[in-house]
């Protein structure tokens, strides 16, 4: 099965695994699924080391972060003229304004693959076509 991870389950597969739920992580070790990130992600990723919102100490470039990607076995999934064609189409809530997240859905929407995601406003999506598995994790 294929399926698309949002950019905060990808930091969390390479720094902070005890934030996926069970049943993510299942997804993720299971080989005989296809683990695609948005070119969309590496983007936000590139801007959030840039403005000091994240720290990942391995990377210190942006071929680290697709270093990081190939080493968890996942393919880079680049965005192409139908999904903005489908972003056009998408309605955001007032609540999340986030254009990285907003891209990153439609890249799901178009190609008809399952989002990953812990982004709790995520769900609100579900009504436009967004088949979306909510990553749900506890400290417990």
């Amino acid at each position: 099965m294929r399926y698309l991870i949002d950019t905060n389950i990808f930091l969390f597969v390479v720094q902070e695994q005890d934030k996926l739920s069970i049943d993510v992580l299942n997804i993720i070790d299971n080989y005989e699924n296809i683990i695609y990130l948005s070119s969309e992600s590496i983007k936000e990723l590139i801007l959030l080391l840039r403005a000091g919102r994240i720290e990942v100490p391995r990377w210190k470039t942006t071929k680290d972060i697709f270093d990081s990607v190939e080493e968890q076995g996942f393919t880079v999934y680049y965005i192409k003229k139908e999904h903005f064609i489908t972003l056009g189409k998408i309605e955001p809530i007032e609540e999340h304004k986030d254009p990285f997240d907003h891209t990153i859905m439609a890249h799901a929407i178009t190609n008809k693959i399952p989002l990953i995601s812990s982004d709790t406003k995520m769900p609100y999506y579900k009504n436009q076509g967004l088949n979306l598995i909510f990553n749900r994790f506890s400290k417990n």
